[in-house]
């Protein structure tokens, strides 16, 4: 592991939910943060929050879906900030409908803000990890990226093709010591999204979005020496290292 402490981490989906969890374990940390994300309000008022308590963090409203916008957003960040040790793509879209129900807009807005933005952000901040001969790239995954789910008709192809870009990612990073990886939560999430679509059986399991993000951290220091091409459960890594600070 490396030591992250001033490290720069660029994070998607950072206004709230699981990324804003994230954030806030990435400050926690010592992370210099770059947050990217929709919601302008709610993005500006978690910046100015973690700002507050001491973190070095810049916000860049953007529109993931968008190819150009996301190209200009995380441009402006290498820019200003540098760039980063560690990228993690939280963003998502997940709208339930069947495909008679799904328009081609619908389709590609939920498959872009996953799939397009990955791509986009990666190829971006690739050079500057490359020169570094160091750095993390973690796309935030999803059971549906296993198998498929009703009414997924977007949202479950997009992260099987989360999963496809990190194995060639992850073949193509090695020489540079750039590790790219996926995670899943592990457990059900109390989180927006969660809410708009889970059965009323899991959310008898839900469990904060907190519990989760210790794994995050510990993911924003790897480089590929370490750990790459791997599909982590930030349930069981959150909890193995709650364990092991116990004992």
């Amino acid at each position: 592991m490396q030591d992250v402490r001033n490290g720069i981490a660029y994070l998607t989906g950072a206004a709230d939910g699981l990324g804003l969890a994230i954030a806030e374990e990435l400050a926690r940390i010592g992370m210099r943060l770059a947050l990217f994300d929709i919601q302008e309000t709610k993005l500006r008022g978690v910046s100015a929050r973690l700002t507050a308590a001491g973190a070095a963090v810049s916000a860049y409203p953007v529109d993931l879906s968008d190819a150009r916008a996301t190209q200009s957003a995380v441009r402006a960040a290498i820019a200003e900030v540098g760039p980063p040790r560690a990228l993690i793509h939280d963003a998502a879209i997940l709208k339930e409908r069947e495909i008679e129900e799904v328009t081609f807009e619908d389709w590609r807005r939920e498959v872009d803000t996953s799939l397009q933005a990955a791509f986009i952000l990666s190829q971006e901040v690739w050079p500057g990890m490359a020169r570094a001969h160091s750095g993390s790239i973690v796309f935030v995954s999803s059971g549906s990226a296993l198998t498929g789910f009703v009414k997924e008709t977007a949202y479950t192809p997009a992260k099987h093709g989360q999963e496809g870009l990190m194995k060639v990612l992850a073949l193509q990073g090695r020489r540079h010591n750039i590790a790219v990886n996926t995670i899943t939560t592990g457990a059900p999430i109390d989180t927006p999204m969660s809410h708009s679509h889970y059965t009323a059986e899991m959310k008898v399991g839900m469990v904060s979005p907190a519990r989760l993000a210790p794994a995050f951290g510990y993911l924003a220091s790897l480089d590929a020496t370490e750990a790459t091409g791997m599909r982590f459960d930030a349930f069981q890594v959150s909890e193995a290292m709650a364990w092991g600070r116990e004992h």
